[in-house]
């Protein structure tokens, strides 16, 4: 065989493995659309879950509120006027909470949810008026109201007491306003007298994977603590101080009012205090689909690799490998992550790899016997199945420095590779083993 024909096989071969490397691209976007279906139906479970019991709870106040009459005059000259609302936040504000957390289960899958014990004091100064503009006159002291903001208040499983300068207030559903807060409670009070209004509210709320709360005090402190050993600390602000161990987590924050957008008064819906918002959310370590999905990112890199292997191993064993067998052999390295996807949605994911990858390098390394007859080559693609399999765990596991890991692990193999085929004559590859058949039979 010339070496222009032994160029173009050896070329041909190589477009018809990179081609049938996009054609399991079609496969490998199924599963990845599979991992999503699966994560969206465990979401869809927790949500169900979480409608029930309670949601995850964001709680804002007390917000002190005195409507006014806004005094104006129309087009034609007749004096008008409408209500408006002014909005004090509290001069101090302390926060004692514990969470009591629990895990619950529908069909294969989990979710955790909390009962919370909610202590809140603090007070107002008497509302100042100074620099809104607003004439004490148009104010209806006899009309203000307390509003405390609950996301989600089927949440609330106790009767929540708040007490007024020792005076227990009575609490209504709803909001009579909406300016600042979108759900939770309120209550009617008259402000006859300028002195301080001190508060004290106790409550317990349940809700689902994380609970939030609102810095609106000119000072704000928060104390937190649960049994819960997985806190993950969001929001605006992490905590000043926090003890984390396998027995629980404490943490405690404080906020001024320097270290948020938005003042101590003003008038209507000017500011979203929503935003400033902080908390903890109860984190569940194990997270399949997010894994799975990690692990699925590189399948291109593994056919690429199972495929190499095999082409290598068919040119110095000399044995032909047919494009239907290496469509069957990446068909066979995608299967791995539809049985690590569905052993692990019901063991840990840690063994369910182990499981998967021994059946997928049994099952590739025994074809590769059987294809190749030769014992030496199918140990070959065993070892490196192996120690990509291997080299993808310790990715998976090392979050941070994945990216980093993982290019050095390709240089090597690229290095590698480069290094074994150095001395190959490409050009007459073909020629070659053709004279040392005939040799042979000779």
């Amino acid at each position: 065989m010339s070496p222009i024909k032994n160029k173009d096989s050896i070329g041909l071969k190589a477009l018809i493995i990179a081609f049938l490397i996009l054609v399991l691209l079609i496969p490998t976007a199924m599963v990845t659309s599979l991992v999503y279906e699966r994560k969206n139906r465990r979401n869809t479970v927790i949500r169900e879950i979480s409608e029930k019991w309670g949601q995850q709870q964001t709680i804002s106040g007390p917000i002190l509120t005195l409507p006014y009459k806004h005094h104006f005059t129309d087009d034609k000259g007749h004096k008008k006027h409408y209500q408006k609302y002014i909005h004090f936040l509290p001069d101090k504000l302390s926060i004692v909470g514990e969470l009591f957390p629990e895990k619950r289960y529908r069909s294969l899958y989990e979710t955790v949810v909390y009962k919370s014990n909610i202590q809140m004091e603090g007070e107002f100064s008497y509302p100042d008026l100074t620099g809104l503009g607003i004439s004490p006159e148009y104010v209806q002291f006899n009309d203000a109201f307390f509003s405390i903001g609950v996301s989600d208040t089927k949440g609330i499983s106790d009767k929540m007491t708040f007490i007024v300068n020792s005076k227990s207030m009575k609490l209504e559903p709803g909001l009579i306003c909406q300016d600042v807060l979108s759900s939770g409670v309120h209550a009617r009070i008259k402000i006859n007298q300028q002195n301080k209004l001190k508060f004290k509210i106790s409550t317990i709320i349940k809700g689902s994977e994380y609970i939030q709360f609102t810095p609106i005090g000119k000072e704000t402190y928060l104390n937190l603590k649960s049994s819960w050993p997985d806190p993950s600390f969001n929001g605006s602000f992490l905590p000043n101080e926090r003890k984390i161990s396998k027995k629980g987590f404490e943490a405690k924050w404080k906020i001024l009012n320097l270290n948020r957008n938005y003042p101590q008064k003003w008038i209507e819906s000017q500011h979203r205090i929503d935003q400033s918002s902080f908390g903890v959310k109860l984190f569940i370590e194990a997270d399949v689909y997010q894994q799975t999905m990690r692990s699925v990112k590189y399948a291109f890199m593994f056919i690429l690799f199972t495929f190499t292997a095999f082409f290598f191993c068919e040119i110095l064993n000399n044995r032909r490998v047919h494009p239907i067998q290496y469509l069957l052999i990446g068909l066979a390295v995608i299967v791995f992550y539809t049985l690590l996807l569905s052993i692990s949605e019901y063991i840990d994911f840690d063994i369910a790899y182990l499981i998967a990858t021994i059946a997928t390098v049994s099952i590739i390394t025994l074809y590769a016997k059987s294809i190749l007859k030769s014992n030496q080559m199918a140990i070959a693609v065993c070892g490196v199945l192996t120690i990509l399999y291997g080299f993808l765990f310790i990715l998976l596991q090392l979050k941070d420095m994945a990216l980093l890991l993982g290019s050095f692990g390709l240089f090597i193999v690229l290095s590698t590779s480069m290094y074994l085929t150095r001395h190959i004559d490409w050009y007459n590859l073909s020629h070659q083993k053709d004279d040392s058949h005939e040799l042979n039979k000779s």
